[in-house]
Formats: structure tokens, sequence, C-alpha cells
């Protein structure tokens, strides 16, 4: 593998990624190039690989070798593009240098933007870098043309618009087929100008939509007209639905598309040495004026805001640094796991909050949401606010130091679930960056689990910052959250939570795994906020409800028949187990319950625990890149599948042996949880995941975690129709890489609402040292090196804030302690029997400095 980085080559030996500097890269960056980050590239199969910048107010995606393809399903095919939210803008741009419109053969993805390598033509060499400035609803196109004399270029740039909100999508009502209305274009001064106003039919919604796209250099010539792709021709996609056509393998534009073209045209000069002529893009859902502002403010100073974009990265970039030398590829994971993180932010404004009824109905809108930050759940088709999604990334978020994110994320999910629903406590499930509710109103089934969680994510958020304020402003939402599952999801009274969860398939019972395991956690935090709040009450009615359902849990989950698995659903009337074998099996195992006098640790008990993973493993339930969504029961040769069946149980539901990078995440915490850290456990699956992300002969877009990884039942993205493929990136993989390296192996496990700490690594099986340094605990941090070699244990923390630290490692099976030292003095100690197995604790007192523990083991 080799990626440039400052104008060096730098080479892995290996996909471990150990990297050695070799010097001048041979067509390294010139003098003058722009900016860069560390980078990955690809110059393979360009035409078929996703691209994607974001920033947190515009992103776009085509393809890697500079086409637009029509991409994404929601709305068939225009889910690609350039896009503002809550609009689309543009379908794409084309770049043509003299006679030859401009192909990439290298594509480049760094933190933050992207490259195309574009050749050389007339003496200049070209190159493009995409960016879009956080804050700005623009996106900058850099094109960096550099030449040994001087000389002009002539240069065009087509644009295709395509004027178009995020919702409706193309099967609901309305559809985008009578929605979306037929933009218009001009050029105005130096720009392309295309709007999109009107009311669309049988709607009072009259908007003014427009995008602006030029340069700050006067062209030479223009046109306008219904076509300008560059070189792509005119097949059109089909609307999607019952009884339409099977749309082409690749298409340029959709049967939903009302867009129109034109092209700006230049006589570059380009100097010795050369120079970089940026394009900006500038948008608004509020008519031109914004939209030319935002393209002025992009174009002022285009290399000013790409330095500015960099800093921002490499601050988060400074957070949470992990040294991991017994697994660089998990390593390198993190770093760019982190940045997937960044890349997901997204923002809107003025948000219409109006539930659908899942695409049913488009009622007037409900009420307003002023501004709303989140993760954006997936790219294409998902960028917007998800509950469940957001509540699995938070885990990473704050592993990560990104609090300021996710605390946004659960604000902008408590302002729109109190619009759509009131008082209710109900959490929406899916919201458009408009405002649109898909699911999760009051008057819809909405997900039971994503409501069961937002206590958890509260109170995760509360220890990992120690933001009394933050605790304050959600609390009064997290105690709704938990009665509301309890006035309307628990008809039979059992403590059991019915309606959907994470697995939406026919033939589930009522009540599901998910929902009850996530109860069960939600309760029991809701509880430890309600204990730190004075509030006697809630705390009581959440802890006895907590302990009377793990009481009874495993009796009435746990499915036997020598499945050693818990059942998927119970069905009512009385409580029959329905086993499927979904992922969500690996729930019970994953959770981290905290209990009052009790280590931290699992639902399961510990030989069901152990037990159900250990199962997971076997190739029914895992392949190459990680935990199938549903596994098999038996195994044939037309299932690829090797070794003696898993059980015998009878199941109602096919194998679907997909892997979704959050089944992976699921299972990675679950084996880490249970201090499973060997080859063949927890570094299965967080390879698994790291591979999809940074493995050459596996990524599609490098360095970013894709919603689905290539396996038996789903192929691969790069193998399907743009219109057919799962999400390019996807934020929730990065749970499972960055929750089980910074709480597990490192054992950073912070109570900072009570200004405790607890630091207990714990070094995977195999390896001898792993390190993380500013790992943020909030407005401080804490550095920790953990190291095993022989028979002595050491762990070292360093700490910024004064909070009170407990140290320690977990010790390996098998192994007696002979003598402990704090700081070089002999130490008092105990040992706890946890989930992970023993773990050694000492006071460390105190303070900020460094605490140097060393356990020396016989």
């Amino acid at each position: 593998m080799r990626r440039t980085v400052l104008g060096f080559v730098i080479l892995s030996t290996a996909l471990t990624g150990t990297l050695a500097i070799a010097g001048p890269a041979p067509g390294a960056a010139p003098v003058g190039a722009l900016p860069r980050s560390p980078e990955l590239s690809v110059a393979s199969r360009l035409p078929d690989r996703r691209s994607l910048f974001v920033g947190d107010r515009f992103w776009g995606m085509g393809a890697q070798d500079g086409s637009y393809p029509a991409t994404g399903f929601h709305t068939r095919g225009e889910m690609g593009g350039f896009w503002t939210p809550p609009v689309k803008l543009l379908d794409g741009i084309w770049f043509k240098a003299g006679s030859s419109w401009l192909t990439a053969s290298r594509y480049t993805s760094g933190w933050g933007y992207q490259r195309m390598d574009l050749g050389t033509h007339d003496g200049v060499r070209i190159t493009r870098t995409d960016f879009a400035p956080d804050g700005l609803r623009a996106g900058l196109i850099g094109l960096r043309l550099d030449a040994t004399t001087a000389t002009t270029l002539p240069i065009a740039v087509d644009a295709h618009s395509e004027l178009m909100k995020a919702y409706p999508w193309g099967e609901t009502t309305p559809s985008q087929t009578t929605y979306n209305l037929q933009d218009t274009g001009a050029v105005s001064g130096k720009n392309l100008v295309f709007r999109e106003q009107g009311t669309p039919p049988g709607t009072s919604e009259t908007h003014d939509y427009a995008a602006v796209v030029g340069s700050s250099l006067t062209p030479s010539g223009t046109q306008l007209g219904a076509d300008h792709r560059g070189p792509q021709a005119d097949v059109v996609c089909p609307a999607s639905g019952a009884g339409t056509p099977t749309p082409p393998d690749r298409c340029d534009d959709t049967a939903y598309g009302k867009g129109t073209g034109g092209q700006l045209q230049y006589d570059v000069a380009v100097p010795k040495g050369g120079r970089t002529l940026w394009f900006a893009i500038g948008g608004s859902d509020h008519g031109l004026a914004e939209a030319q502002s935002a393209q002025q403010r992009a174009l002022a100073n285009p290399t000013a805001l790409l330095r500015q974009k960099l800093a921002a990265r490499n601050a988060l970039a400074a957070n949470t640094r992990v040294s991991l030398p017994g697994d660089r590829l998990l390593q390198r994971s993190v770093a760019w796991s982190k940045q997937n993180l960044a890349e997901s932010v997204q923002e809107s404004r003025n948000l219409q909050v109006r539930p659908t009824n899942g695409g049913k109905n488009y009622p007037a809108p409900v009420g307003t949401v002023a501004r709303a930050r989140w993760y954006g759940a997936g790219f294409p088709d998902y960028p917007w606010l998800f509950a469940t999604d957001g509540e699995y990334t938070s885990f990473a978020a704050v592993s990560s130091g990104q609090f300021a994110t996710i605390k946004a994320h659960l604000r902008a999910l408590r302002d729109v679930s109190v619009a759509a629903n009131g008082q209710s406590g109900k959490v929406v499930h899916e919201v458009t960056p408009d405002g649109q509710v898909y699911f999760g109103a009051n008057a819809d089934a909405g997900n039971t689990d994503e409501t069961a969680k937002f206590p958890s994510i509260v109170a995760l958020i509360w220890r990992w910052t120690g933001d009394n304020a933050f605790r304050d402003e959600m609390y009064g939402f997290a105690k709704r959250n938990m009665r509301y599952i309890y006035r309307a999801l628990d008809a039979d009274h059992d403590g059991w939570p019915e309606g959907l969860g994470n697995v939406e398939v026919t033939g589930m019972g009522t009540e599901k795994l998910d929902n009850t395991v996530y109860t069960i956690r939600g309760l029991r935090d809701l509880a430890d906020l309600a204990a730190s709040k004075h509030d006697t009450a809630t705390r009581r009615w959440a802890t006895t409800k907590a302990a009377g359902l793990e009481r009874r849990f495993d009796r009435t989950w746990w499915n036997g028949q020598g499945t050693r698995q818990y059942a998927d659903s119970l069905d009512d009337p009385g409580n029959h187990k329905v086993f499927q074998r979904h992922w969500i099996g690996v729930t019970p195992a994953e959770v981290e319950l905290k209990r009052p006098g009790r280590p931290d640790g699992p639902l399961a008990p510990l030989s069901h625990a152990r037990a159900l993973v250990a199962q997971r493993e076997r190739p029914c339930y895992t392949g190459t890149f990680g935990l199938f969504h549903t596994g098999s029961g038996k195994t044939s040769p037309t299932d690829d599948i090797e070794g003696p069946a898993c059980d015998t149980a009878t199941s109602s539901v096919a194998a679907l042996r997909s892997v979704f990078t959050l089944n992976t995440s699921i299972m990675a915490a679950a084996e880490a949880a249970l201090g499973r850290m060997g080859a063949g456990q927890l570094r299965r699956y967080t390879t698994g995941n790291a591979r999809v992300q940074l493995d050459p002969k596996v990524w599609e877009l490098p360095g970013a975690m894709p919603e689905i990884a290539p396996s038996p039942d789903f192929g691969s993205n790069i193998e399907k129709n743009f219109t057919e493929r799962s999400m390019a990136l996807q934020a929730w993989g990065t749970y499972g890489i960055l929750w089980p390296v910074v709480h597990y192996q490192l054992g950073v496990s912070p109570d900072l609402g009570r200004r405790r700490v607890n630091v207990v690594p714990q070094v995977p099986t195999g390896q001898h040292r792993v390190a993380g340094s500013h790992i943020r605990l909030g407005a401080g941090a804490v550095d920790v090196t953990a190291s095993r070699y022989g028979r002595v244990l050491r762990t070292v923390v360093r700490q910024s804030g004064r909070w009170h630290l407990t140290i320690g490692a977990a010790l390996p099976a098998g192994t007696k302690v002979s003598r402990v030292r704090l700081d070089g003095h002999r130490a008092r100690f105990h040992v706890v029997p946890t989930a992970r197995g023993r773990e050694l604790l000492v006071n460390g007192g105190s303070g900020r400095g460094v605490s140097r523990l060393v356990v020396r083991l016989r």
C-alpha cells in the first residue's frame, strides 16, 4: 500500500500499518500545492467507486473518476450529487481542459477532503481537491494547475442542477414525481444560477431553492441548456415502485429529475510553477441572496478555509491517540474512525416537524425546531437524524472526545420528539433535515429500543463529561422516556416491553430481546441519574423495576435446546420463546449495567454470556468480516459454511448472512466486555470492521466505514448498481473500534459527575503494550499506558483533572499477585471478580499528575 503525505511516500509494509518514510514521492505535490492531511489512495475501478466529501452544511457524492452516476434509492438515483441540507442542488459538475473532459486516474481520501489526479493536458498537470468548509452552505473545488512553463489553458465547466428537497422520496405520498418542480437556469455575472420556485401540487408550501456555481474568474463564454453533463450520456433511471421497469446498470438521470444545465468557459493563464483555480457551489432553500452570499464567502479565501478545515480535523485527531504495537491495523482504524465521525456531522435550520406515518401522509407541520445538529447515520441515503444510529454512535463519540456533537445530537432528538409527540416521552426514529418524521410519532409504532436507550446515553455523556447542566437539561425527558414505555408499551404488565426493535422482520413475537435488554439498562441508568439528582422516588421506581426484570430475565429468555442463545422475542399470550438467530441475541452480553455495590457487567449471567458469544464465533454466525445479521442453524454446501451444525432448533426465518458493521460492533463490544481479547475473539471483529475501512482489497471508499461489509448474502457494494448499494459511510461501525479500545483495552471508565475515574486496562492476549494519550474527560484528559512483560504488569496514568483515581490492571487467568507498588511504594489493593476476569484495584488518590502502578505476579 502506498500513500503520499506532505510530499513524502509513506509505505505500509503490511496491512498492519507499519510505516516508513521513503523521501520525496515521484510526482509528489509541488510547491504551491494545497495543504494535506494523512491520506489513503486508490487507482483501480474508479468509475465503480463512490466518492464523498462532507461539511456540516454541505456535502457531495459522485464516482471516484469524477463522474456523477445516478445514485441512491430513497428517491432512486437522486441521493448523490451536491447537497446543502435540506435540499439537493446539483446532479454533478464536470471539467474540460482543452478538448478533453477530465477523468481521474487516482482518487485520494484525506481528513475532510477528497482529491483526484486528472492527468496532464497541454503540458499542464491537473489535480482536483473538493471540500466543504464547516459552517457554510457551500462547497469548494480547487483545480491545481501545474506547469513548467507559462501557458494558457482553456477550461470549461458543466453543471447540471437538481434542486430537490430531501423529502418526499420516490415512493411516498406525495412522491417526488409530483412534488419536485422544474428548475430554471440563467447566467448572472460570473455564475450559473439555478432556481426552483413555486408550490408543489396538493400542498401550500411555496419554496425558493437556489444554487450558484462559478469562480472568482470572469468566464469568456457561457451556455445554457437541458443537458450539460460533461461526457456523460442521458441514460434515465425509471421511477421506483411496484410495476416499474428494471433500471439500467448505470444511469445519468432519473424520471424524478427536473433539472437543467449550463456551462462556464475560461481562458486560464497558467504561470510557470502553476496556480489554483477555485470554483464554489453555494446553495439555499431560502432564495438566491443566501446562496450567493454563501458562495462569495467560500470564494473569499478558499485556501485559508481548507487550512481551517484541516486544523479542526487535526485537533480531533489529537484526542484519543492510541499506540497498539500488537495491532497496528486497529490503531489506524481508531485514527480514521475519529475522522469518520467528524465526516458524519450535519446541521439544518428551521426544521418543520411533520410526522408522515411512514410516508403515507403529508400533514401541516406540528412544530418548528430552529436548529438541529447531529451525526448523520449514513451517506448517501441516510445522512439525517436517527435515534438508534446516534445512540450506538454515542459510545464512539465519547471515546474520541467529540462531546459537543453527541450532546447536540441528543438535543436534536429531544427537540424533534417533543415537537412531534408532546410530553409523551416517546423518542422519534427517523428525521430528515427538513423536519419530516418518517417514523416514531405517537400515532405509529416507532421503535421501543430508541426510547429505552435515551436515558442511557444521557448518563453516558454525563459520566464522561461531568456536565451537570446537560444532565439537568435532559433529565425530565429521560424520566418521561421510561415512564412512557411502562405506560404505553407493556399491555400485559409482565415488564417485557412490546413494540418494534432493531430487527425488522416478520414472524417475531410482540416482545423483542433488544428492547428488553436496553430497557433494563435504561432503568439502571435512569436510577443512577436520579440518585445524582436526589430524586428518591424515581431512583426507587427505576431500581425496583430493573431488579425485578433482572431476576426473571434468564429463566424467561434463555432459549436452551442446545442453541446456547437467548430467544429473539417472546410471543403473547404466554411469553412463547421465538428463536430466529438474529444479531440482537448478543445484546445481553454487550450491554454494561451500572448496579450499586456490584462491578459493572452484562445483563446475562457470565456462564450464558460467555456461551452465547463463543457460539456466535462459529461459522454459522460469523463470516470473514464479522457477525451475520441472522445466523444459520445447520450447514450445507450451498451455505458456504464449514463445520458441524451450530444447533438443530427450528427457526421461522432463513439465515441472512449479511455483515452489518453495527452487528460486528455489537459482537466486538461483547467480546471486550467479557475480557475475550484473543485473535479469534475481540480481534476478529475489530479486524473485520477495520479491513472494510482500510484494506485496499476490500474498501469501496478509502478510509470510510461502510454500512455493510462484503458478505455471502449481500455481495459487495462495488459490484452493485449505484442505486442499490448500502451506505458508503455509516457512523455506527466506529462503535466497534473506539469503544473496545478506549473503554476495555485501556480500561477508561469515568464517573465525572461524581469526580471519579477508574483506569483498569487489559492488555490483549498475545500482546505486550497498549497506550492512549489525551483521552478527553470533561475539560481535562488522561493518558494511559499498560504493559505486560513476563510476570510484570504496569499501568501508568497521567490525569489533568482533579478526579479521584482508581488505578488497576486486569489479571491474566491463573496468576496470583506477589507484590504491588504505586509510585514506588508498597500499595494496598483488592482483587474483584468481574466479567473480564479478576481485576486488581488500587486507590490512586485525587489530583493531577502521574500515577505508576507495578504488579508482580507469581
